[in-house]
């Protein structure tokens, strides 16, 4: 964008783009409290696409989806991503058309609304300051993933600051091999350019999304978990 219409976006962003964001938080926040005594599944999978695609349109951001044919979504996965931005979560929710788990800590559970919907749902809100607790909470909640509910996690551990892919941590992979479940990478681009990590700088832009192929098990144990680690890393990295 030219000097000129960044600017004219500014304004659209605080009188239009923010207050939109904060009703559909509120509007699908407290469809999904409600719809959660139903089924927990099609609350967290409905309420959360149409809240991401909502805001993704409103941005708005133009999102390609490479490698669908990869996925099954009824099928249960451990979905491991890149990070580069909070947006990240509107594109994985809005364009993965799967009923997912996220890993959140324990600080978002105090936002109105927000917060107690997606503890009715289902995500696994975790004490990061605590290991063991974490670690329990994340264990409690694995009666949950199984047939069709994927949980997703951001292995880096953090958003990228300089858009490379950082280090793994090994607990996507831990999971996965204990639930017997196959990894999914993907790759996400453009999402730093549009909500820097650092900040709330928005802007329109373009984003891509590429689901590589699920990466079976069968072959891997916590002996050689530094191989799936790189395998999963790599086709992750070639997208980027």
């Amino acid at each position: 964008m030219n000097k000129t219409a960044s600017f004219a976006y500014q304004f659209y962003k605080w009188l239009i783009f923010i207050p939109f964001l904060g009703l559909t938080t509120l509007i699908f926040g407290a469809a999904a409290i409600a719809l959660s005594f139903f089924s927990k599944r099609f609350a967290g999978k409905w309420c959360g696409m149409l809240w991401a695609r909502s805001n993704i349109y409103a941005t708005p951001a133009q999102i390609t989806v490479r490698g669908r044919g990869h996925l099954d979504a009824l099928r249960a996965y451990v979905i491991v991503a890149n990070h580069q931005s909070l947006f990240d979560i509107f594109v994985v929710y809005g364009w993965l058309g799967m009923d997912l788990r996220w890993i959140m800590k324990k600080e978002l559970r105090k936002v109105p609304v927000l917060g107690l919907a997606c503890e009715k749902v289902g995500h696994i809100i975790v004490d990061r300051s605590n290991t063991e607790a974490a670690l329990a909470s994340i264990n409690a909640a694995k009666e949950n993933i199984t047939g069709g509910t994927s949980i997703v996690f951001f292995p880096e551990g953090t958003r990228s600051r300089n858009g490379r892919l950082g280090a793994f941590k090994k607990g996507a992979f831990r999971l996965a091999l204990d639930l017997g479940l196959p990894i999914l990478p993907i790759s996400i681009s453009g999402t730093k350019n549009i909500l820097p990590p650092d900040g709330l700088n928005l802007m329109p832009g373009r984003v891509t999304l590429t689901i590589h192929p699920p990466i079976d098990l069968s072959e891997y144990s916590i002996e050689n978990l530094p191989e799936l680690m790189e395998r999963t890393r790599n086709a992750i990295e070639s997208a980027l």
